[in-house]
């Protein structure tokens, strides 16, 4: 079932002209007080992911930090799929029904500017957060319903962006959105100067997850102890995290124990331990199993029965965010409040239940 997360009513009226007659796609916007080109391209593109076109086409203008708009300065938008409507002289003609929609008031733009909450994820991530998972993935109902609990007086919303690339920076590291999920947490007493200890300051952990070990099922490694591992090839696709290869005093990669192999997709591991050029790959349990399930190696992959790792899944925030501390201790709270009262363990065993029987 398709999940629509409906926790506020987004309507923007800026003009007292009402609904417009005839609307052209595309145009030009000038540049409002508050204003972020995440914010313009969530409001005119329905997608805050979009500010990254807006920027390469504005440039000139721009400069490379998409951070340097100004008010008053004149934006040129593309039209893509339809969108955006209603734009004329710089300013946007509302398209708005207000007999179906009502509006709201909001104040967007930057952290010191806005009242709103404002949380970050995105999808493809299943079964942490999909838009198209039960309730938007674990994680993303974990959150939500964590601060529901909290109450906060000003509101929350949570955004998807499928850029994740985007999330630490520019919109997280400018306060473009407040907090971001889901992320896991490397032990940042062994890497304090890596970017998520030394940047970022993370909630109590939402949820727990085995990484597993994968192997080849006609030659399964051995995995009783650490040392078991020393000298073998692992493999992770590119972009996912190993900072467990080097926890608990493994030090696999920094002192060069194993030997780390990063192709650009989980079946590209799957498909090197299953012919011999791996010795295994590790990947969180939810996501190998359903790869291993999706990719039919069912018949010559193995799961070893002893975990690499387990990881916690975090809500990130940027130490800059002038309000840090506080979005953490809201989260905290709330996730405290849905632990004590039932409500955290219920969703978690509702989750279980779809993906095991998915899997």
């Amino acid at each position: 079932m398709k999940y629509v997360l409906s926790l506020f009513l987004f309507a923007f009226i800026l003009s007292a002209g009402g609904r417009a007659d005839a609307q052209t796609c595309g145009g030009t916007y000038t540049v409002q007080p508050g204003d972020s080109l995440s914010v313009i391209a969530d409001r005119l593109y329905k997608n805050a992911g979009m500010w990254s076109v807006i920027h390469r086409d504005n440039i000139a203008a721009i400069g490379q930090s998409p951070n340097a708009i100004a008010v008053g300065m004149r934006l040129n938008l593309t039209c893509i799929d339809g969108l955006p409507v209603g734009l004329e002289g710089g300013r946007e003609v509302a398209a708005v029904d207000t007999s179906v929609v009502t509006p709201v008031t909001v104040q967007p733009g930057t952290a010191a500017v806005r009242n709103r909450i404002n949380l970050l994820t995105g999808g493809d991530y299943a079964p942490f957060t999909d838009k198209d998972w039960h309730n938007g993935g674990l994680i993303t109902d974990i959150v939500d319903q964590a601060l529901r609990k909290a109450n906060p007086s000003q509101g929350f919303a949570i955004h998807w962006v499928n850029d994740w690339g985007s999330h630490f920076d520019p919109l997280l590291s400018n306060a473009l959105l407040d907090m971001g999920f889901p992320w896991y947490l490397p032990d940042c007493n062994l890497t304090p100067d890596i970017m998520r200890c030394r940047d970022f300051l993370a909630s109590e952990s939402m949820f727990e997850t085995l990484m597993l070990v994968f192997a080849n099922k006609a030659n399964p490694i051995r995995f009783d102890s650490d040392e078991d591992i020393i000298g073998k090839t692992i493999c992770r696709p590119v972009g996912f995290l190993t900072f467990d290869l080097d926890g608990e005093g493994r030090r696999w990669i920094l002192d060069d124990k194993v030997k780390l192999v990063t192709p650009q997709t989980v079946a590209d591991c799957f498909r090197m331990v299953a012919e011999g050029e791996a010795d295994f790959l590790s990947l969180s349990e939810f996501i190998g199993r359903a790869a291993m399930k999706d990719l039919g190696y069912e018949d010559r992959i193995t799961v070893l029965p002893r975990p690499l790792s387990i990881v916690g899944i975090h809500v990130f925030v940027h130490k800059s965010h002038p309000q840090a501390q506080e979005l953490l201790d809201l989260i905290n709270t709330g996730l405290r409040g849905i632990r004590e009262d039932g409500l955290y363990q219920t969703i978690v065993e509702d989750h279980m239940t779809r993906i095991w029987a998915n899997l």
